[in-house]
């Protein structure tokens, strides 16, 4: 028996990506509906969220979920409340992206932090010209042990945590993608 995070459905999408169901993802979708079709700060988002996800894990009876289904079933219950100009508006936020540092870390190699880096503004420059809205870039604090062959934290591995934390301030500055953007590093 497969166990779902949440006893929540995946969400497939049309390229035959997935990725496990967000809440902040809806959320989020919903927000920028209810934006465009006039509502600055939609006050039912976060229960039309929650009755969703309600919905996906009470009733839902498959372990996928096409986005194409699950965009109908929100456009659904946005018109049964009475807010049809925000189903016309709604569409899917692209999936956020995570990027493991760990990894990208272990690609360079040991002690390599140049390689590191230009590894890392690959990636970041790949994420950034993407139609994505959020970035997680994640295991920083195993990234920088990695490239310092650290079992436990050093001083130097504060100063190498800022040196990358600015890196990608730079990048994100570099790209203009500021604006509407979602960066968490962790």
């Amino acid at each position: 028996m497969i166990a779902l995070k949440n006893n929540l459905p995946v969400v497939r999408f049309d390229d035959g990506s997935i990725m496990n169901f967000e809440r902040g993802w809806l959320l989020r979708s919903l927000r920028h509906a209810a934006e465009r079709a006039g509502y600055e700060k939609w006050w039912l988002a976060e229960h039309v969220t929650a009755s969703v996800v309600n919905y996906l894990a009470n009733e839902f009876a498959h372990a996928v979920v096409t986005a194409e289904d699950l965009d109908h079933a929100v456009r659904s219950v946005l018109e049964a409340i009475g807010y049809g100009d925000i189903a016309e508006t709604y569409r899917s936020c692209p999936p956020p992206v995570r990027v493991s540092l760990a990894e990208i870390a272990r690609a360079a190699g040991t002690g390599y932090e140049l390689v590191f880096f230009g590894l890392l503004r690959e990636r970041l420059r790949e994420v950034l010209v993407s139609s994505t809205e959020q970035l997680e870039l994640c295991d920083l604090q195993p990234c920088v042990k990695l490239l310092h062959s650290a079992r436990h934290w050093k001083r130097a591995c504060s100063g190498l945590r800022d040196e990358i934390v600015e890196f990608v301030r730079r990048e994100m500055d570099a790209t203009g993608r500021s604006d509407g953007f979602s960066l968490q590093l962790r």
